[in-house]
């Protein structure tokens, strides 16, 4: 079968008869369930055959991308608002920072959140004493008393069999 000398209607009705044939030669099929088969394989066929939908255009972003990283803010690309961190803005609209990253054609070390508020939550997180080892002997944890003895295991020991 050639395409040049078959149109596409001729060449999935040729195919549809292909396939039943074969399928029926090789199975039992009552007669009455073969004009939904020919149906079904007919559509599927036909759907198959269609040509790909045309690919939906890139969005426009509203501002250039240079101008949407600032150190106080980062300007969404989806709506042009200002906010300090996009990643519960790109949540509430059906979005992950990498979905985001990939819509818009941006690199992957794109920030999602704004370099002044990340100092101000870094500094706050080191004055509350978050990201220090804790020291053995100021925390009371080692106060020189022995360690409890561990619990006897339960059972018999191993390679002990009684015979």
């Amino acid at each position: 079968m050639n395409v040049e000398e078959n149109g596409s209607g001729d060449r999935v009705v040729d195919l549809c008869a292909t396939i039943i044939t074969a399928y029926v030669s090789n199975n039992a099929v009552p007669p009455n369930e073969l004009p939904p088969m020919i149906g079904a394989i007919h559509s599927t066929l036909t759907q198959l055959m269609a040509p790909p939908a045309p690919e939906a255009p890139k969005p426009e972003p509203p501002i250039p991308i240079r101008r949407t990283v600032t150190p106080d803010h980062i300007i969404s690309l989806e709506d042009g608002k200002p906010y300090k961190t996009l990643k519960r803005h790109l949540a509430g609209r059906g979005l992950t920072p990498d979905q985001y990253r990939e819509k818009w054609g941006l690199p992957r070390d794109y920030p999602m959140v704004a370099s002044n508020y990340a100092s101000q939550r870094s500094e706050l997180a080191k004055n509350s004493g978050l990201g220090r080892r804790r020291l053995r002997g100021a925390e009371g944890g080692d106060d020189g008393a022995p360690a409890a003895a561990p619990a006897a295991r339960r059972g018999r020991p191993k390679g002990s069999r009684t015979q």
